[in-house]
């Protein structure tokens, strides 16, 4: 009664992996965390060479609330990439999801 679902023949194998979708946000973050540090420093050290004393907190805000929207533009692939892998695993779940409901009623 208990048979193993095998894929249909031809059928690709699902693209979407938890840990292709783990690598792919762990880079996005990382790129995001340091365009933050970037922008953070150049607004420190900027404002020594202008001989300024800006507060670390300070910079850091900044850096932040700089680096939301600079970072989708300057990172679109790497944003894309995980949206794709996303939507890959959540394919890949429905796929299963409805597979199992077909087979629950006794279609397959």
């Amino acid at each position: 009664m208990s048979e193993a679902h095998d894929p249909a023949p031809g059928t690709p194998p699902p693209s979407g992996r938890p840990a292709t979708l783990a690598l792919a946000l762990f880079g996005y973050t990382v790129a995001r965390m340091l365009l933050v540090v970037v922008i953070a420093a150049v607004i420190l050290f900027g404002g020594k060479l202008v001989g300024v004393d800006v507060p670390f907190l300070v910079a850091a805000v900044f850096g932040v609330l700089i680096a939301l929207p600079l970072g989708m533009y300057l990172f679109k692939s790497l944003r894309l990439k995980v949206n794709g892998e996303i939507a890959a695993i959540e394919a890949d779940r429905r796929a299963r999801h409805d597979d199992l409901q077909s087979r629950l009623r006794g279609d397959k």
